[in-house]
């Protein structure tokens, strides 16, 4: 731990929930219970009281719009910068992170904080994204997006990237968990035809990108080999995509596979459907994923996972379940591997490298080094 307390601000847009804003919220805690002071500054949203019931303080900021007004903002946080002594300005989203870069270029470098960025996702490359990489330390979210960065931006030095995984918590999401009775009953009363069959998950909004058309392909395969096989989509319909949630079904209807796949749309008791599948599937195409949460919290659980060799994905299972690894849109070799796992099962090695705790100390880590 650095000599003395440091002051950590963190901007983003919103703090309705996701990744980026729970890691947050995450960062938030761990700072306050280290003895530094933490404050975030986003748009608000329902996960602005967890800031400040753990002991840090949220600073409402419209900064995330993508609006010239949005800019008003730099002189604001320019304010709170010097009054609050700021040690570490941390931006982890792309407009916020133009104002606080504008911020922080208009302070004298006497008075300036220490500026780092998260780049959480494969951005499109264009000057706008390019913010991104401004940070004295840029912090990548797996060796996809670190290698997507040097790609791209060849003039990012390579000693300012550091690689810090997402992780998740064990507790959150233990090994050989099983649901509750009572959720149990809830489930299957729901869904009455999973009981007793082999079940495939694909965690995922429906957005053209997850692989739900590839999700159909697959369990057409399946059900000429393994009858009983059901599919489960997890994942909510985005109201600007109506149109592809009703392609999706009408798909379903046409290959006569109404009887094989539930959407079960929207749900936050992901962790119970996690434990109740025999496989987790990762069919992510272009862009791929820049890391696969979903992949993690699976294996962690014990729950096979058969996903595409490609990004954040293939990064996890090749480090942790590579049996799981087919190439990226081969649905045949999706749904042989499938076929394999639930024939012979596939134990699946404990997570020991994409946990919470330790991203959340080389997350602290990189604000003690960088302000020391």
């Amino acid at each position: 731990m650095s000599s003395s307390p440091l002051t950590i601000v963190q901007v983003l847009p919103a703090l309705n929930g996701g990744g980026v804003e729970r890691g947050t919220v995450e960062v938030s805690r761990e700072l306050v219970q280290r003895g530094h002071r933490s404050i975030v500054v986003s748009g608000g949203g329902k996960l602005a009281k967890e800031i400040e019931d753990h002991g840090g303080v949220h600073v409402t900021m419209s900064i995330g719009e993508k609006s010239p007004l949005t800019f008003r903002h730099v002189v604001n946080l320019r304010n709170l910068v010097l009054r609050d002594r700021v040690d570490v300005l941390h931006a982890r989203s792309r407009v916020p992170a133009w104002v606080a870069w504008l911020c922080w270029k208009s302070l004298p470098k006497t008075n300036r904080p220490h500026f780092v960025t998260t780049a959480h996702g494969l951005y499109s490359v264009n000057r706008y994204s390019e913010i991104m990489t401004s940070g004295e330390r840029v912090i990548a979210i797996s060796e996809t997006v670190r290698s997507y960065l040097h790609q791209n931006y060849p003039r990012l030095a390579a000693d300012r990237v550091c690689v810090i995984p997402r992780g998740v918590d064990p507790q959150d999401f233990p090994r050989g968990y099983q649901p509750s009775a009572e959720w149990l009953e809830r489930w299957f009363q729901q869904f009455p035809d999973l009981l007793g069959r082999p079940v495939i998950t694909l965690v995922g909004r429906l957005t053209r990108c997850k692989g739900h058309h590839d999700l159909i392909e697959i369990v057409d395969r399946l059900r000429k080999t393994i009858p009983e096989i059901r599919a489960v989509v997890v994942g909510g319909v985005d109201p600007k995509r109506q149109q592809y949630a009703a392609e999706i079904q009408a798909q379903i209807e046409r290959r006569g596979l109404a009887d094989h796949i539930v959407l079960a749309g929207h749900r936050s008791d992901v962790r119970e459907i996690y434990a109740v599948s025999s496989v987790v599937l990762a069919l992510t195409s272009d862009p791929p994923e820049a890391f696969g949460r979903t992949t993690v919290e699976s294996l962690s659980m014990g729950i096979p996972v058969v996903g595409y060799e490609h990004g954040g994905t293939a990064e996890i299972l090749k480090n942790l379940f590579p049996n799981g690894l087919v190439p990226a849109g081969h649905v045949d070799a999706a749904a042989k591997a499938i076929e394999t796992i639930l024939a012979h099962g596939a134990p699946v090695p404990e997570n020991t490298l994409y946990l919470k705790e330790r991203m959340l100390a080389q997350t602290l880590a990189v604000y003690e080094e960088i302000a020391a």
